[in-house]
């Protein structure tokens, strides 16, 4: 079983007018190499406590990342990530700490420090709903389920 999200951030000086719910938008100008050293910290079998919503009922907070890749499309930030399962707003918290991390204000060591530090309270801020997306899940091949294409559709990848 698996499970994948992708995370839409405009990182441009004017706030978009036709996508300003479809997207997270930031006037910083973030740092996607940065961004990608930090996300190499989330990828594996961890204990997510420090990315879950305080409220959130999951009997377990470990979680496999598999893939977690960050690319620009324009002005368009893409976090695309592959997991086992997902805890309670476990997205929206990878993408505040990876602004973060994105406008300089923290080193990409940090998003290690806060996977450590099983503690929500030193995850920093949890991003806005705008952009977030579920885009696909894999079940095993015994059910001959088709696979359906990835979106949003407004991206080409």
């Amino acid at each position: 079983m698996e499970r994948r999200y992708r995370y839409l951030i405009y990182s441009a000086k004017v706030k978009p007018a036709v996508l300003n719910k479809g997207v997270t938008w930031t006037y910083k100008d973030l740092d996607i190499e940065a961004m990608r050293e930090a996300v190499q910290y989330l990828i594996g079998k961890h204990d997510f406590t420090s990315y879950r919503a305080v409220g959130c009922q999951a009997k377990s907070p470990v979680r496999e990342v598999r893939e977690f890749n960050v690319y620009r499309e324009g002005d368009l930030i893409v976090l695309d990530v592959r997991a086992n399962a997902f805890l309670h707003h476990m997205i929206r918290n990878f993408a505040g700490v990876l602004m973060t991390i994105g406008a300089g204000e923290a080193e990409p060591v940090w998003a290690k420090e806060v996977l450590e530090a099983r503690d929500r309270r030193l995850g920093g801020v949890t991003a806005p709903p705008f952009g977030l997306y579920f885009v696909d899940v894999k079940y095993p091949a015994e059910y001959e389920l088709p696979a359906s294409d990835l979106g949003p559709y407004f991206i080409s990848c």
